[in-house]
């Protein structure tokens, strides 16, 4: 007997999720702007307060309605108790095909100077990043959510361009954004500690088909009001304090070896707080080395024999110094 798994749409996992976002605005501290036949703008941290709440429910909207996250007072990083923790039963879709944020936007028409990548559902929906072509999804829903990790609504030419890619009306695309600086923002971009996993294993060739199940833990940031120091701060949660493990259908040797090359202390860069490091490039953010992004810590545990392979290892001590 053989079974065929269905698979989800993203955008209608995640609608009432969005639904609830907006339902709560006020409580949250949220913005919401909704005119008839115009895309619905949810302002998370902008020129509103936002709230840590808001970054873990855009967190899980960012999932395709596919994971959970979580927030606890326990975690590896003594100092700054409260963790960030992330799980979903369908790593690759959940992490890869909606939460990465691989959707470049610009204002191409107007004078804006608005740039911000795109995540979440929507992604799925316009299909633009030949990424989906090897996942060979894409997603037919009738309404879509994007969030984009912005200080500034979407301007016209990008709200068009967002529902021409995905075959929609401006009117059925609702767009979530919020600077890094803020503690919505903050909160969310932590919770791609396992997406960044997924990304580093995708990009060093590892069988995306193999990877059942993951999750993902890392120290909430504090957020900063400057752009650099905060940026530097979400990363370190990740790149010094976080901790994933992934269930692999795979042998021992493959799970060893996918478990010693994602840690981030396989990077040159490694070993400094990312502010220093962007300083180091001189605001180059594409000059840093890619195999940085991702965990301290990996644990891979192979499904076909019950063995658990470890890599990397956390650095709280430079966690602290960004922090701090």
């Amino acid at each position: 007997m053989s079974s065929t798994i269905v698979r989800p749409s993203v955008n209608a996992l995640a609608a009432p999720l969005v639904e609830a976002l907006v339902a709560d605005a006020a409580r949250l501290r949220l913005a919401v702007r909704a005119a008839p036949g115009e895309a619905r703008l949810i302002d998370a941290g902008a020129a509103v307060p936002g709230s840590i709440e808001a970054g873990r429910r855009i967190a899980e909207i960012c999932l395709g309605g596919l994971g959970t996250v979580t927030l606890a007072p326990a975690g590896p990083v003594a100092a700054w108790p409260f963790t960030v923790t992330v799980h979903t039963a369908d790593p690759v879709l959940a992490c890869l095909g909606s939460q990465y944020a691989g959707w470049s936007l610009a204002d191409e028409e107007g004078k804006s100077g608005f740039f911000a990548l795109g995540s979440g559902p929507g992604r799925a929906a316009a299909a633009a990043e030949p990424l989906f072509e090897e996942l060979h999804y894409r997603d037919g829903a009738a309404r879509i959510v994007l969030v984009l990790e912005s200080g500034s609504p979407p301007p016209p030419s990008v709200i068009a361009e967002v529902a021409r890619a995905a075959g929609l009306a401006p009117g059925d695309v609702t767009f979530v954004y919020a600077p890094t600086q803020s503690l919505a923002g903050a909160t969310q971009v932590v919770a791609r500690v396992l997406e960044v996993a997924l990304h580093k294993a995708h990009a060093i060739g590892f069988d995306l088909g193999a990877i059942v199940d993951g999750i993902g833990a890392a120290p909430l940031s504090p957020p900063h009001p400057d752009f650099i120091q905060a940026m530097g701060r979400t990363n370190d949660a990740i790149i010094y304090g976080g901790r994933v493990q992934l269930f692999v259908e795979a042998d021992d040797g493959e799970a060893r070896a996918l478990a010693q090359a994602l840690p981030s202390a396989t990077s040159r860069d490694h070993g400094a707080p990312f502010a220093e490091i962007f300083a180091r490039f001189n605001g180059d953010f594409y000059a840093i080395d890619k195999h940085l992004f991702s965990p301290a810590e990996v644990v891979v545990t192979s499904l076909r024999t019950g063995t658990s392979h470890r890599g990397g290892r956390l650095v709280p001590e430079l966690v602290e110094r960004s922090f701090a």
